[in-house]
C-alpha cells in the first residue's frame, strides 16, 4: 500500500467520479483507475461500484474511508512536526547573558559547540529586569540571572553557584594572604554598586560584614571593572569583590584577587526559561550549563 494510492482512493471517494479525482489530483485519469486497482488488490477488496453512469462506494470503500483519512492526517501532521524541527534546528537560541559569567560563560559556549553544533546561540546582554521581561515576553529563550529565589511568570533553574573573590591594591599587607577572613577589611572602604542595582549582592555582602562584627565603610561607587580596579589599586586603599570567573578575564596590575577564607560568599545562578518553553530546544543549554557546575 502506497500513500499516493491512498490519496487517490480519497479523492475519488470524495468527487465519485474518477475524471474530477485526476483533474484534482493534476494526473490523468488512468492512473488514478490503476493504482485505485493495485490497492484493491493489496486491500483484497472491492473499493467501488463502477458503471458507465456513475461511481459509488462500496461497503468495503465506505468502511475504508477513515482509516484513509487517519493516514493521510497522520502524514500531514509528520511533515509538519519536521517542518517546526527544522525551523527550531535553524532558529538561534537566544540567551540573556549576566555580568560577571566571564570564563564560565566561555567554557559553557564550547561546550555547546562541541556537543550540540547544530544549536546556534545568540547572546543579549541587558540588566536583570530586562532580561527577565524579554524571556516573558519570548524575545530570549533562556536568561541567566542571580540572587532572586522567584521570579512572576516564570521557572528558574538552579544552574551553578558564582563564587566571589577580594580585590585588594597589590601592595596592602592582605595581599600577601593566600585567603581573607571578611572581619580582616574592616578598616578598609568598600567600593560597591548602589543597592537598587543588585540588591542580592549587596545585602550578601553588607551581611557578611555584620555577621563578622562590624558595619563596613562604603566608598566610592563601583562604576566600570576597569575604573574601580583601577582605583582599588592606586588610589586610597579599598576592596571590592568580583566573581571568580571573571577575574581570569581582567588585567590588573595594581590589584591582586584573593580567595575570602571559608566560608566564602557565592550568589546562586539560575536559567530564566518560561514555563511552557520547549524542553527538546534548551535541552543542550540546560546540558551545558550543568556540565559548567563547580
Amino acid at each position: 500500500m502506497e500513500l499516493r494510492q491512498i490519496r487517490y482512493f480519497l479523492a475519488v471517494a470524495e468527487e465519485l467520479h474518477f475524471g474530477r479525482a485526476a483533474e484534482r489530483l493534476h494526473i490523468v485519469q488512468p492512473t488514478v483507475s490503476q493504482q485505485i486497482r493495485r490497492l484493491e488488490r493489496t486491500l483484497g477488496v472491492e473499493l467501488f461500484d463502477r458503471s458507465t453512469r456513475s461511481v459509488t462506494l462500496t461497503a468495503s470503500g465506505a468502511a475504508f474511508v477513515p482509516y484513509a483519512r487517519t493516514i493521510v492526517e497522520a502524514e500531514r501532521a509528520g511533515r509538519e512536526a519536521m517542518a517546526r524541527f527544522r525551523a527550531d534546528q535553524d532558529a538561534a537560541l537566544r540567551v540573556g547573558t549576566s555580568v560577571g559569567l566571564g570564563s564560565r560563560l566561555d567554557r559553557l559556549l564550547a561546550a555547546l559547540a562541541e556537543n550540540s553544533p547544530e544549536t546556534p546561540v545568540e547572546l543579549v546582554s541587558s540588566p536583570p529586569a530586562t532580561r527577565m521581561r524579554q524571556v516573558r515576553d519570548g524575545e530570549l529563550d533562556a536568561a541567566f540571572i542571580r540572587g532572586v529565589d522567584a521570579v512572576p511568570g516564570l521557572d528558574l533553574v538552579p544552574v551553578w553557584r558564582d563564587r566571589l573573590v577580594v580585590a585588594l591594591p597589590a601592595k596592602h599587607p592582605l595581599a600577601h594572604h593566600e585567603t581573607v577572613a571578611v572581619a580582616d577589611l574592616a578598616g578598609l572602604p568598600l567600593r560597591i554598586v548602589p543597592r537598587e542595582k543588585n540588591p542580592h549582592l549587596v545585602d550578601l555582602i553588607l551581611g557578611l560584614c555584620r555577621d563578622a562584627g562590624f558595619e563596613p565603610v562604603v566608598g566610592p561607587t563601583f562604576t566600570t571593572d576597569q575604573d574601580t580596579l583601577a582605583a582599588v589599586g592606586s588610589g586610597r586603599p579599598s576592596w571590592t569583590v568580583m566573581y571568580a570567573t571573571k577575574v581570569d578575564q581582567l588585567a590588573a596590575r595594581s590589584v591582586v584577587f584573593r580567595s575570602f577564607a571559608e566560608p566564602a560568599p557565592a550568589m546562586q545562578a539560575y536559567l530564566a526559561v518560561r514555563p511552557d518553553a520547549q524542553v527538546r530546544r534548551l535541552a543542550p543549554l540546560l546540558a551545558a550549563c550543568h556540565a559548567q557546575a563547580d
